[in-house]
């Protein structure tokens, strides 16, 4: 199993942005599908954005055209750019990853990853 650390959360106010990363030391983090999750207080977490080994991304409805997950395979992370945040985007954001023989592969279910951070805090409120 890998291990993630995320980092990058905080206070920010509406409309404000963040970019959130997904670390690892190992170089086969290039190999992995990553998915962003989320759970906000007092919900069950849930799938926000993925993205495939070879770079295909997919997300939410409500966060398409706001979020932006990118790969950054030299330095063993990926990133969630999160712009125009919403009170509703507060929780504990999760980066998972699962090695994927598929590059075009990923998933925001998250029974389907094996490794996972501890999570960052992202709070949205003016």
């Amino acid at each position: 199993q890998l291990q993630l650390v995320e980092s990058g959360g905080g206070l920010v106010q509406p409309g404000g942005s963040l970019r959130l990363s997904c670390a690892t030391s190992l170089a086969t983090l290039r190999y992995h599908a990553i998915g962003w999750f989320r759970q906000a207080p007092g919900k069950e977490r849930a799938g926000v954005a993925c993205t495939s080994a070879g770079g295909t991304t997919t997300y939410v409805r409500s966060v398409e055209g706001r979020f932006t997950v990118s790969r950054d395979n030299a330095k063993n992370t990926v990133y969630l750019q999160m712009n125009n945040l919403k009170p509703e985007d507060t929780a504990v954001y999760y980066c998972a990853a699962r090695l994927a023989s598929n590059n075009n592969w990923c998933s925001m279910d998250e029974n389907f990853m094996i490794s996972w951070g501890k999570g960052t805090l992202v709070t949205v409120s003016s």
